[in-house]
């Protein structure tokens, strides 16, 4: 017990940043706590935040599920940016090149900003016609443009937050990684209800404090990694040589990250998609997925701290030449994630009606919520699975395979299976989450069967 206690100790330390010799279920745990306890505070937040919208009203939860839909594709292109990052940097390390995964970190940042720019004064400019075109209500809008036009507005954090993070886990520092996120969702949960109902001297703002308070815990959570970056005594660190424009760098880290934000679009603009299909049912419905998916992303955000532990292990193992036990890494690492996500969706599919309960009482709001998360979990085995190897595909720097497993499962399956079992064989929301199931688990066995084959052990970045 207590060296069980000592491991976790130096895990959340974070000394160590290479983890290409010694044990891999070592590696793999010093990894994955600080990257399962930052995606664990991530989730957090997702609950909180849904639980004191849902106080607002039926239209403010719907409101926030129309706009994430949209906010889905600027996590998707900051995710792919940020995947390229942690791939070339974890490379770099492992070639024991330090000052090369310096200068990548800048090229990814000057190009992370350059992205969030544009995205910005589009979201600030087109809020109301984006809520309009996902279905939502003339009514829906006048109360909660406020939230999508602060929420797509303030995207420069949401790229930064992820992009220097993957930064950090590239280089192995996954305990800073952690605090970054501990700090910044702290900072969003406190600031929610004061800002939300107007605690104290702050105005009531409604479902648009909701989306201030990410903004400003999201905005010093991104102060904080530029100190990380570029202090004294930092694996990476940013200093003033290294901020200059190496246009090679920026094309590798264009080539890996647009199919690797490629990847992540696909599958958001099915969400999308999905979205549009439930908004047919009215609020209640979207609510109450809504509601689901923020359940479920509360486990699902700690299992991706398993997968991208272990795409460090893959990065940092081919760049010290030591490709087989990259793979041991992938296989261990899928079987934990799978050992932890069979346990929560037991305890999802039997306490489904007491959690959709503790957010509203709502009878119509919790039936859907319900049925979109009995449905959804029973996959969650093979999610495991294919989550991890996905990851390590992209920690590779193979990003096209899981792109292209993406388009297969969720474009020519998941929206055409989605539609055809909601309307035209009356399931309705039912029928979506059996869409989105049954597309996540043949995304799963199509990543095992092609990463046996062993061609992501090639890849040059």
């Amino acid at each position: 017990m207590r060296k069980l206690y000592d491991l976790f100790i130096e895990a959340l330390k974070g000394e160590e940043k290479s983890y290409t010799t010694g044990s891999i279920t070592r590696a793999i745990v010093l990894l994955s706590i600080p990257m399962v306890l930052e995606m664990a505070m991530e989730s957090l937040f997702a609950v909180v935040d849904a639980f004191f919208v849902a106080k607002i009203s039926v239209d403010a939860v719907a409101v926030v599920g129309l706009t994430e839909s949209v906010l889905t594709l600027i996590y998707s292109l900051a995710i792919g940016l940020s995947m390229a990052a942690t791939a070339m940097i974890a490379r770099r390390v492992g070639e024991e090149q330090p000052e090369e995964a310096s200068k990548a970190a800048f090229q990814a940042i000057l190009l992370g900003v350059g992205i969030s720019v544009i995205i910005s004064i589009a979201g600030l400019i087109w809020a109301e016609d984006i809520l309009r075109l996902l279905g939502g209500s003339e009514q829906l809008i006048a109360s909660g443009v406020g939230y999508t036009r602060i929420a797509l507005g303030s995207n420069i954090v949401i790229t930064l937050l992820f992009l220097n993070n993957g930064i950090l886990r590239g280089a192995g520092d996954a305990a800073a990684a952690m605090r970054v996120l501990w700090l910044a969702n702290g900072i969003n949960i406190v600031l929610d209800p004061i800002l939300i109902f107007g605690w104290g001297p702050f105005p009531e703002m409604g479902v648009a404090g909701a989306a201030m308070a990410t903004a400003i815990g999201r905005g010093i959570g991104v102060l904080y990694q530029f100190y990380l970056l570029t202090k004294a005594g930092s694996r990476i660190r940013i200093l003033w040589r290294h901020i200059q424009v190496q246009a090679e760098v920026i094309k590798r880290l264009i080539n890996v990250g647009a199919t690797g934000a490629g990847q992540f679009i696909i599958a958001s603009a099915s969400w999308i998609f999905l979205m549009t299909i439930i908004a047919r049912f009215g609020s209640e419905a979207v609510a109450g997925y809504t509601i689901a998916i923020r359940l479920l992303v509360f486990t699902i955000l700690p299992s991706w701290g398993i997968a991208n532990a272990a795409a460090t292990l893959v990065g940092q193992n081919l760049g010290a030449n030591h490709p087989e036990r990259a793979e041991t890494s992938v296989w261990q690492a899928a079987r934990y994630n799978m050992y932890f996500l069979l346990t929560v969706s037991v305890v999802y599919f039997f306490a489904a009606d007491w959690l959709l309960g503790f957010f509203t009482q709502e009878e119509a709001v919790v039936k859907a919520g319900v049925t979109s998360l009995r449905i959804i979990c029973t996959g969650y085995v093979f999610f495991a699975y294919g989550m991890v190897i996905s990851q390590a595909f992209n920690g590779a720097g193979d990003t096209r395979t899981p792109t292209i497993i993406n388009l297969i499962c969720f474009w020519m399956l998941e929206i055409p299976l989605g539609y055809v079992l909601a309307i035209p064989a009356n399931l309705g929301l039912a029928g979506v989450s059996m869409a989105i199931a049954i597309s996540e688990t043949t995304a799963a066995v199509l990543c095992v069967i092609i990463f046996r084959r062993g061609a992501w052990k090639l890849v040059k970045i």
